[in-house]
């Protein structure tokens, strides 16, 4: 019975997410930053991929979305979560959309 760790694992992993409300559609895309300093990769289904390089170093996430709390949002699996600030939600201007997270201006390079 040494696969039931496994399988219970997978399953929390992959069965965390919850679909990205309709309110909140426009932030699901690929969005990056203008230097390549930061990519978050955010799927109809939840999911997110995250990269970030600042002083040297990177983080990389890939979890789902636990929850949406105003414009903010929390991903993460279990008791482990972060939260990524949105100041500014996603826009549409002449140039195409944007929003601000955590301080970086991102724009959508696909939907």
């Amino acid at each position: 019975m040494r696969l039931a760790p496994v399988a219970l694992s997978a399953a929390l992993l992959c069965g965390c997410g919850r679909p990205v409300p309709a309110d909140k559609s426009s932030y699901v895309g690929e969005w990056q930053a203008r230097k390549p300093t930061m990519y978050l990769l955010i799927n109809q289904d939840g999911s997110i991929k995250y990269k970030r390089v600042e002083r040297g170093g990177s983080t990389t996430i890939e979890a789902p979305i636990k929850s949406f709390e105003g414009d903010d949002f929390h991903v993460g699996v279990g008791p482990f979560s972060t939260r990524f600030v949105v100041a500014t939600p996603p826009y549409q201007d002449r140039d195409g959309w944007k929003m601000v997270v955590d301080g970086v201006e991102l724009v959508r390079t696909a939907r």
